[in-house]
Formats: C-alpha cells, structure tokens, sequence
C-alpha cells in the first residue's frame, strides 16, 4: 500500500513584537494571559496593523525555498470558532500568499536524494493555547492562555510528497535547518514549529493530524496513523476525512472532527488591512540570504576534506558549524570533525542541550587546546572525552580538569610496569594468544586500560603488548 504524506508546517518568527500589534514575543516562561494586548485579544475597536520585519522574513524563507514570490499579498479572514481563537476568526493568507513552488532536498533511503515540492509559503497570526488537565478526551475543562494570540507564523505547506514517517522526520530536521540558517526562527523554543500532517494511503481518505509538537512526535503519529488506517482497510472499513488529535502521552491518534474545505471557513479580504506589495523587497532580501546549509555542506568538502556524515553533521545546526570553522581555522580540521561530529555532538544530544549553551562553558579556543594536548601526546583519547565531559557538566578549563582528574597520559616507564604485572598475572592468556586467539590481545589491553584508569594509549598498549609477547615474556 502506497502512502502519501504532505506536511503543513507552523514556524514562529523571531521579531520582538507580534504580527499585528506591538505585544513583545518573549512570552515564553511568562504567567499567563500577561503579554496581551486589545489587538491580540481581539476587542472591539482595536485595529491590526502589520509587522514589517515579519512579511521580510516571510519573503527570506521563501527564496531560501526556492518558491516564486508574487506582486503583492493579501491578508484573509478564515471564518471559525475556537477558544484559543479571541476574535472568532483567524488573519491569514488565502488566494495571494507570500509565495508559491518551492523545493526541498532530502537524503532518504541510503543516502539517495529526494525532492520535496513546496506548494506555497503564507503568513498568519498564532491562535492562543489550551492547557488541559490530564488528555484532550479526559479533561473535564481546559484553560486558555492568549500569550501566544497574535504571533507572527510563517505556514510551510508541502505537496504529498513524503512516503514514510522517517521521510517526515528528516524533512523537518532540513526545513528546521534552513531556518535556522536564515536567522529568522529559534527551534530551541517550545512550540516554535508546529506540524498539521495529512495522510493518505492508496484506497483510503486522507486524515489530517492536527498540532504535532514535536519532530519526533510527527513520526510517532504518522506511524500510528498508518498503522490505524491499513488495519481499517484490509477489514473492508472506509477511512473517514476527518481532523484528529495526536495524544503524545499515549503514542495515538484521536478523532476530534470531521474534514472542514474551504467554503467551511468563509474566507474573505481581511478589511482592515490593504494589499501589500512585497515584490519591490525581494532584490534588497536576496542580499540578507546566508550559505545556506546545502552549499555550505560542498564547501566543507571542498576546503575541509572531511567525510560527506561529518560533513552532513556538522552543517545541520548553524552554531555548530560556526564553533567547527572556529576550531578547524586552529588545528587539523579533519581530527576537529571527529570530535565535534561524533563526541562533542553526541554529548549534547545525551544532556538535550544546545551548541549555543555549551559554548559558554567551553569555546572554540579551549576544544582547541584539548585537541593541541592530545596530539602532543599529553592526553589520551578517553582523557578528551573525559574533559569534554567534566567542561559540559561543571566548567573550568582543561588544565585544571586534567590535573584535579589525574588525566595526563602515563609515562612509557610506568606504562611498562604495568604491562609486565597483567602479563605476569594473565599467562593463560599469553598461551590463548599464541594459540592464536586474537581476541585474548583485546583482553590484556582492556587489564592494562583498567590499570592505568584510562590514562595510556590503547593503540601503544597494544602494541607494547604483543612486542613484550613476541620477545619472550
């Protein structure tokens, strides 16, 4: 069974102030229903009036997509009743987007690249959040906070290109990338993207997912909902057009509604806004458009000569880029790959923080200098690993860690006593050896490694092992 998924993607704007009125945006923490305004809260009487580095950036993201930008765009009124939603109905875009036909490349399958068709990039205006006790189906009430009433989204909407969940997924993490890139959007921030994901499978009716918050929440959804949708087709059952809710708690999918279509919505020129004319903008923002990550992954190739998966993964967070450039201007900038790619980054992952915050506790000069003490010979690779570590949790500098941890490599002398003491003990394992099991060379180094806690280099141990073997222990 074929499955098509398209996404429509919900990105919050990094300006000070809201789309429509001069509310500030760094709601977030903030007790609620405290940064509201009439405007957001709909009153009557008080008049939108549009955030111009918003449709700016509106107009960036559409060029980094590739889309066609048009003469001007009209802000609609979408005609529903929410309680998130204080006027009654929504400010969006309709038949005169920002934008129209863009593209995405993604890598999928092995490694082969796709193309994802953007069907056209619009502005709208957040609608407040409900906050509920306990699930959306259990809750005896929910409450409502309008902070969010009023911010200035940039909807993404692709066509239903995506075949897989896992397709969704690395979508998201490119369109999050770009982004990001383009300086216009903090991922980082709760419910700074927001995914409706319809789905179809061939035979069926599409449903749509609405309000997924995260990007693993989008596969986990889409997994379920495919899963829900082929069971009810090999049982004979239709699948409804309808709108469903994602339970993130419960990994499922539930029935809030059926399909609304356009006529449903009412949708007319908003009046208290004219016509805007953007395109006399686009030369001036086509200047403000960064490297973008797929350029910018050539030229690490280029200029770096490092891997195409290192390079793929350190192109991803633009901070992470930045703080490797920094690094690979000072040192090898293939060993700098190594280490932020594959440790640096993955302690991150392990502690969900970001690059922007470990790079207060540890700069690019002092990955640097750890790097300096390793190829000198003054550290070894578990003692790199050990003061990343101890820079991320606590701080300090890497002299101080590899002195207060004891992490300076051991000298060849002592190196070689300790060999010879494993040897002495372990002449069972000497035999198993030149036996010719070569697995038993693995467990000495692991005896000496224990030993020296870490602080001698296991390629020299091994080496020094098999020589001291081969000579006669």
């Amino acid at each position: 069974m074929d499955v098509k998924i398209g996404l429509e993607c919900h990105a919050q704007l990094l300006t000070r102030s809201k789309l429509f009125c001069s509310c500030s945006t760094d709601y977030h923490n903030a007790e609620p229903n405290t940064y509201v305004c009439a405007t957001c809260l709909g009153l009557p009487g008080a008049l939108p009036v549009v955030n111009k580095r918003a449709i700016r950036y509106a107009i960036k993201i559409a060029l980094a997509l590739g889309c066609e930008v048009q003469e001007e765009t009209i802000f609609y009124r979408k005609n529903y009743y929410y309680p998130d939603l204080p006027r009654g109905f929504q400010i969006t875009q309709y038949d005169f987007p920002i934008a129209f036909k863009g593209l995405v490349r993604i890598e999928s399958n092995g490694g082969k690249e796709r193309e994802i068709r953007i069907t056209r990039v619009h502005m709208e205006e957040d609608p407040g959040r409900l906050a509920y006790k306990g699930t959306i189906d259990t809750s005896k009430y929910s409450l409502v906070d309008y902070n969010r009433s009023g911010m200035p989204l940039v909807e993404i909407v692709t066509e239903p290109d995506l075949k897989s969940p896992k397709e969704a997924r690395i979508f998201l993490g490119k369109l999050r990338s770009i982004l990001e890139y383009l300086d216009v959007f903090d991922g980082d921030l709760e419910g700074a993207m927001r995914v409706d994901a319809n789905i179809s499978i061939e035979g069926g009716n599409r449903a749509e997912v609405k309000n997924i918050s995260s990007y693993k929440g989008v596969e986990r959804a889409l997994l379920f909902e495919i899963t829900r949708q082929k069971n009810l087709l090999r049982r004979g059952l239709n699948v409804q057009l309808e709108t469903r809710h994602y339970d993130e708690v419960r990994g499922v999918t539930l029935s809030m509604r059926t399909k609304e279509f356009e006529h449903d919505y009412r949708y007319f020129p908003e009046p208290d806004l004219v016509p805007i004319c953007i395109s006399d903008s686009v030369e001036a923002v086509k200047q403000e458009i960064p490297e973008l990550p797929d350029e910018k992954r050539k030229r690490f190739l280029a200029q770096y000569s490092i891997s195409p998966e290192h390079a793929s993964s350190l192109i991803y967070d633009p901070h992470i880029a930045d703080y490797y450039e920094d690094v690979a201007s000072k040192i090898d900038p293939r060993l700098s790959a190594t280490w932020i790619a594959d440790v640096l980054k993955g302690e991150l992952n392990y502690r969900s923080s970001s690059m922007r915050e470990a790079s207060k506790r540890i700069s690019h000069d002092d990955f640097v200098t750890i790097l300096r003490y390793l190829v000198q010979g003054v550290i070894t690779e578990r003692g790199v690993t050990a003061i990343i570590r101890a820079m991320l949790d606590k701080g300090g500098k890497p002299e101080e860690i590899i002195k207060i941890k004891g992490l300076a490599s051991m000298g060849s002398e002592e190196t070689e006593k300790i060999i010879y003491s494993v040897l002495k003990d372990n002449k069972g394992v000497i035999e198993d050896y030149k036996a010719g099991k070569k697995e038993a060379l693995n467990f000495l180094v692991g005896q000496v490694m224990k030993h020296t806690r870490g602080r001698a280099d296991p390629k020299e141990v091994s080496r020094l092992l098999r020589d001291t073997i081969e000579t006669g222990f």
